[in-house]
């Protein structure tokens, strides 16, 4: 698998959850960490239309990091889709 292909997956596979995220909370910590989260996708797809493909893994991949620790700490509830 190329890079770029891994881009795309992760990113398809990270809006994928965003669409399905549950809050669990009404802590405004978490809403600022969903809103660090949703940045770092929006540069991730930025990175990947520039074909600056490291760039965009890394965003996605600290995008990803950011909602699995959310999620880890009981404040959002989702599932990765079973393709990552």
């Amino acid at each position: 698998m190329t890079i770029k292909q891994l881009v795309e997956k992760y990113v398809a596979n990270t809006e994928e959850v965003f669409q399905q995220l549950e809050r669990q909370t009404a802590f405004t910590e978490a809403e600022k960490v969903l809103d660090y989260a949703k940045r770092y996708l929006k540069d991730a797809k930025y990175y990947r239309d520039q074909k600056r493909f490291e760039t965009a893994l890394a965003s996605v991949a600290y995008c990803e990091g950011l909602l699995d620790g959310l999620r880890l700490l009981g404040m959002v509830e989702f599932k990765w889709s079973r393709n990552k």
